[in-house]
């Protein structure tokens, strides 16, 4: 109990380094956030009956303390979805991912995508390494796929230049696709739904995706604080100054805070300053959109769509309603839209949402303005860190040095690593970094 461990930020890494701390038993911490609620990117808001999000977030795992985890916050208080993901395009829906399932398209196009793959597969070198996701992309996928859905659809979502972006990333992220397996499913006419790990997932029943920040906040709370803004972190002194004036000293300091305004709060050298300012990251706002009546049969199964196409500004919609009947009042169903925007890609915020309207009738997710009840926007300027090029190197010497002073940045925006930034990735780097602090365990999601 002689260690002082500060947590900063109550999004999912903080709560689950607290988490983690509650169970086993160590009682020398403190979580302080900047907001009048936990949650961070994982938190919910709620206007004129209707939940919204932060964005699409769904609960799948990579690892079994997680799964324990939600079943002891929530309390088998969740829903269950077999995940149904689709692309709108050319008019209509194609089954996600793209690029195994373009028998759905005109034959033209399927025709376009299928002399791309073949052109691809023959010129594709396996000793010639991708120099960017672009070339990742156009060596495996060809000018068809590119054309139609890899190239604007990225570019929309990433709001950066694909040749601006590492490959290091991909993983499960991207389905890289071979032409036998596309011909089988356009001659067959098969289709390939499964994909991904979040082929099934779970949601809250009640309060969104926040319901867990919560619940977790419900069983820390004697050692959390909120509306507690960080001013000043002084590493060498192992002290935090809070915007108030208060202070507080540790031994061990978690954060979940974006790696950038942390380096620039902090007492570290000024090259340090200097070379966080090289991380790129996009930012979104989310629209939701209440509605009155019922889910259209065209939507009453699927969860989310992803929009290539610029008839709309949106890259994503999720049929929010779907999640969990409790997210809007009876009666009704919600879209909730995803727009990102960058130093790279401006979008006009204060018409965002007559804009999404537009684009949803465009897209004809909805027939007509009349059944709108509600409408709520949320801007989040970090919305999610951008694998670029300079990427690694920067976080390889700043997250050194940080670990030297005994500092653990960690998180969606405190690692900087979009691959580790799921929910299940983030609340797991903050159990692990407890048990690697107090038990001098290996961490196993995050690393240099």
């Amino acid at each position: 109990m002689s260690k002082r461990i500060l947590i900063i930020g109550a999004g999912p890494t903080g709560l689950g380094a607290a988490y983690r701390l509650n169970e086993l038993g160590y009682d020398n911490w403190h979580l302080y956030e900047k907001e009048a609620f936990p949650g961070g990117l994982a938190a919910s808001f709620k206007k004129d009956g209707f939940t919204w999000d932060v964005g699409g977030h769904v609960l799948f795992s990579h690892y079994k303390y997680f799964d324990d985890y939600l079943e002891k916050v929530l309390e088998g208080q969740y829903t269950e979805l077999v995940r149904e993901a689709w692309v709108w395009l050319q008019d209509r829906f194609v089954p996600y991912p793209f690029q195994n399932n373009i028998r759905y398209l005109p034959k033209k196009v399927i025709l376009e995508c299928v002399e791309g793959l073949v052109e691809a597969t023959q010129n594709y070198d396996p000793k010639k390494k991708p120099k960017n996701f672009l070339q990742l992309n156009q060596s495996i996928l060809g000018k068809g796929i590119m054309k139609y859905f890899m190239v604007p659809y990225n570019k929309k979502v990433w709001a950066f230049p694909l040749e601006t972006m590492s490959t290091n990333w991909v993983g499960e992220r991207v389905s890289l696709v071979n032409i036998s397996k596309v011909l089988e499913n356009i001659i067959l006419e098969k289709d390939e739904f499964g994909w991904g790990p979040n082929n099934k997932f779970k949601f809250p029943l009640n309060n969104g995706i926040g319901d867990i920040a919560l619940r977790v906040g419900e069983r820390i709370k004697g050692n959390l604080s909120l509306n507690e803004k960080v001013e000043k972190i002084d590493t060498t002194k192992k002290e935090i100054t809070f915007i108030d004036g208060s202070k507080d000293s540790y031994d061990h300091l978690i954060s979940s805070m974006p790696l950038d305004q942390f380096i620039w709060k902090s007492d570290l050298p000024k090259p340090m300053h200097t070379a966080v300012k090289n991380l790129k990251h996009s930012g979104d706002v989310i629209v939701g959109i209440g509605l009155k009546g019922s889910v259209p049969k065209k939507l009453k199964t699927k969860c989310w769509m992803y929009f290539p196409e610029s008839n709309c500004p949106f890259y994503r919609v999720t049929v929010f309603s779907n999640y969990s009947p409790n997210n809007v009042p009876k009666g009704h169903w919600s879209l909730m839209a995803e727009i990102s925007y960058s130093t790279s890609k401006k979008i006009e915020k204060e018409t965002i949402i007559e804009e999404t309207i537009k684009g949803m009738l465009n897209t004809k997710l909805i027939e007509s303005r009349e059944k709108i009840v509600s409408t709520w926007s949320l801007d989040v300027p970090y919305g999610y860190p951008t694998p670029s090029l300079e990427r690694d190197g920067i976080l390889n010497k700043v997250q050194s040095e940080l670990l030297k002073r005994r500092v653990y940045s960690r998180g969606r925006f405190g690692a900087w690593k979009y691959e580790i930034s799921n929910t299940d990735h983030t609340t797991m780097q903050g159990v692990e970094v407890v048990d690697l602090i107090l038990n001098g365990v290996k961490e196993k999601t995050w690393s240099l």
